[in-house]
């Protein structure tokens, strides 16, 4: 078996490598190879990686290569974990948005909007040449944002799944607050990537007993701290929304935080340069505590656990994944992408009945689907007006002087990395 890494230079590729070395008998890796442009970092990242397929004792072989072409040639999936700019764009997708006030995020509201814009046509692209070298790959992808870039990929007509880290470090906080497996946790897990809400927590499979209101009950304050929302406001709802809902539930507060402390990108950065230099010693042979502050959290066994079932292998029969909803949230179009448990086996994820969605969720739901359309449409096309569409379709922004100035600055601070800028 042979897997591509596309921006396998990304310091996050070490949680990558421990999970294939660890979970070998879920995904028999063969063949590893790490494809970035990046020279210098992807030999520090390559380095680590077989020195941990070492120490584990996994007999696959790790190949880096800048030629994309050459790399994914006989993959039988590749994942795809890219930021177009870097940390530098990041910065700014952080910054620019709250001088008009509104959040400034990496993958949500008009920094996530920059991103897209950025990220889409670049994945397309590598998409092409998957499928002109090797049509018959899967390819996961988890280059943000994820909704957008996976409804792009399905729309071209490629064999795609989109992955997201929430889901499952939820079933892992949750497990341990319940004194179990996390095997034995499903999610009822409904929205779109980067915006769900658990409406069910269910021990051992999705016709399990329904624990999430004792769950709320005697761990609603842990669960509320996590998210930064307060726990009467949990109560409420009955649900748990993941982390992202902050940003709408409290978005005027989450503005005021984001104005007085240094950006998140400003702290990556310099979490990665100092995980590059470790990367570089030769006696490190496993992924460092340092990593674990990154992000990222048990992207490595969702990956794996994805690949297995996609590739026939094994892996979980049900998983969260993004893919297209066709009847499954009947409030959203056929072709929109959302995040739900799937039955997940060679032919692709199959998403499982979802249960009536309550409107306070649907509603939201239903209007970032519409942006997202709009979003992907500039992407695809370009032009100061499909980007003005987009943002004032946000329920984050809305406004059409809010929108107005964020098009220009998100032109002005993007203009490298768009075509048509």
């Amino acid at each position: 078996m042979k897997l591509t890494v596309v921006g396998g230079g990304s310091t996050y590729t070490p949680e990558l490598i421990d999970g294939f070395a660890r979970l070998r008998d879920t995904l028999p890796v063969e063949e590893l190879v790490l494809v970035d442009p990046a020279a210098e970092r992807l030999e520090l990242v390559g380095g680590l990686a077989r020195r941990i397929f070492a120490r584990q004792g996994h007999p696959g072989r790790i190949v880096t290569t800048s030629d994309l072409d050459a790399g994914v040639a006989g993959a039988d999936a590749v994942l795809l974990q890219l930021r177009v700019g870097g940390q530098a764009a990041r910065e700014q997708d952080e910054t620019w948005p709250l001088e008009c006030g509104c959040v400034g995020q990496e993958t949500t509201g008009a920094g996530g909007l920059a991103k897209a814009l950025r990220t889409v046509p670049v994945v397309l692209d590598i998409a092409e040449r998957v499928r002109r070298t090797n049509p018959g790959a899967w390819i996961i992808d988890f280059t943000n944002p994820v909704g957008i870039v996976t409804r792009a990929l399905l729309q071209a007509g490629h064999k795609a799944v989109g992955l997201c880290n929430v889901a499952i470090g939820l079933q892992r906080k949750f497990a341990a607050l319940l004194d179990t497996e996390p095997s034995q946790v499903h999610l009822d897990h409904i929205g779109l990537n980067h915006l769900t809400w658990e409406t069910g927590v269910r021990l051992g499979g999705p016709e399990g007993e329904d624990v999430l209101p004792k769950l709320l009950a005697d761990h609603g304050e842990a669960i509320a701290a996590d998210l930064h929302l307060p726990r009467p406001l949990l109560d409420r709802l009955g649900v748990v929304p993941s982390y992202y809902l902050r940003y709408y539930y409290a978005h005027d507060e989450v503005v005021r935080e984001l104005r007085t402390r240094p950006s998140r990108a400003a702290e990556v950065a310099a979490m990665e340069r100092q995980l590059l230099q470790m990367y570089g010693d030769p006696a490190l042979d496993e992924k460092p505590e340092l990593l674990g502050r990154r992000g990222g959290a048990f992207y490595s066994e969702a990956a794996v656990d994805l690949a297995a079932a996609l590739l026939g292998g094994g892996g979980s029969p049900y998983q969260v994944v993004n893919t297209l909803n066709r009847g499954t949230l009947p409030f959203l179009p056929d072709d929109a992408v959302i995040e739900v448990q799937a039955a997940v086996a060679a032919q692709g994820p199959a998403p499982l009945p979802v249960a009536s969605v309550d409107p306070l969720y649907a509603g939201l739901m239903a209007n970032v689907t519409a942006y997202e359309d709009l979003a992907l449409q500039a992407a695809l096309h370009g032009g100061r007006e499909r980007v003005f569409r987009a943002l004032l379709a946000h329920p984050l922004v809305g406004q059409y002087e809010y929108a107005e100035a964020l098009t220009d600055r998100l032109i002005a601070h993007n203009r490298e990395h768009l075509a048509w800028a």
